[in-house]
């Protein structure tokens, strides 16, 4: 994660936040599908490895969305006490 500089765009912040939580929604998810479905058709047990998989790509997405909120507004806490001390 990046510290925000005055040279940056004051946009580059927000997509960098909607790039990482879209890759915690597309990545597992779109793994877990694929997979699940491979598996369910190499052992005949379809919907239920494909579904069982779905599941566990969502549980990571959620904790990898989480994770990055909770980073970012940690950031965003220690840049305003930083700045208000400055001001003091």
């Amino acid at each position: 994660m990046e510290k925000i500089t005055k040279r940056e765009p004051w946009w580059k912040p927000a997509l960098t936040v909607f790039g990482e939580v879209l890759g915690w929604i597309v990545v597992p998810l779109l793994l877990a599908l694929i997979v699940g479905k491979k598996l369910d058709t190499h052992f005949g047990t379809a919907p239920w490895i494909f579904l069982g998989a779905t599941a566990v790509g969502f549980a990571v997405s959620s904790f990898g969305i989480v994770r990055t909120a909770f980073t970012y507004i940690l950031n965003i806490k220690n840049e305003d006490g930083k700045s208000t001390e400055s001001k003091s």
